[in-house]
């Protein structure tokens, strides 16, 4: 599963945007983000996304999707793991049926993490990213959850993953998953109102060729220090 992932700073994702306003044809206004070296997803950060109902704005949701009928934090922090959500079982599931067809958005990553398993009981994490270095649109679905207990409406998504590509089998060889990558010329398609059979046949991984990935250090996963550091991308 994805579970960990980088965020691109303000400048860059301006800068990113500007280069691909030829062929999508608009600017992004962008709202005020944490940027993350390494987000940890069971933290339920707050990352930039771009969604269906405001689709040419970046703005701050908060990671692992709340279904309607959760009631309060304390719920919230209890309930399953819906940090992902596998493209198998977003139209069937209980917690992404509701939304699948009309809340979908775009997570802003400079890449993710995920672990290897060179041998048993040995996990070496790894972070992929652009062959260029460039942000990376994932496809997630959002709630905009309301706790019963104050009133306050949060803005949730999930992750929507699909199975690896070839390069991801080899380096994510336990669980075998990728998050689904939206390539430029789909971002509006995918936050647009299109079908069930037009939305399950997007979610494909990525063609092997975009993305490159490497070894990083262990402090990605190490208890009790701080991982939000520049030193979680480096390469071993």
């Amino acid at each position: 599963m994805c579970n960990r992932v980088a965020t691109p700073d303000e400048d860059e994702l301006h800068g990113y945007f500007d280069k691909q306003a030829p062929l999508t044809g608009h600017t992004f206004k962008i709202e005020p983000y944490s940027h993350y070296y390494n987000a940890d997803g069971f933290t339920r950060p707050y990352l930039p996304i771009t969604a269906a109902d405001s689709p040419h704005v970046v703005t701050p949701a908060r990671w692992k999707l709340i279904p309607f009928w959760v009631n309060n934090e304390a719920e919230a922090n209890k309930y399953a793991n819906t940090l992902n959500a596998r493209s198998e079982e977003v139209f069937d599931k209980a917690s992404y049926k509701p939304y699948i067809l009309k809340n979908r958005c775009l997570l802003w990553v400079s890449g993710f993490f995920e672990p290897n398993h060179p041998k048993p009981k040995v996990t070496v994490p790894y972070f992929i990213r652009s062959i260029n270095r460039d942000p990376l649109a994932l496809g997630c679905i959002y709630s905009d959850w309301t706790d019963k207990e104050t009133g306050e409406v949060t803005r949730t998504f999930s992750i929507v993953t699909t199975p690896p590509n070839d390069m991801l089998k080899v380096i994510h060889n336990e669980g075998q998953r990728m998050p689904y990558i939206v390539t430029p010329e789909n971002w509006g398609r995918w936050l647009g109102p299109i079908n069930k059979d037009e939305i399950a046949a997007m979610m494909q991984p990525l063609p092997d060729g975009s993305l490159e990935g490497y070894a990083v250090g262990s402090i990605v996963y190490q208890r009790g220090v701080n991982q939000n550091v520049p030193e979680s991308q480096l390469p071993v």
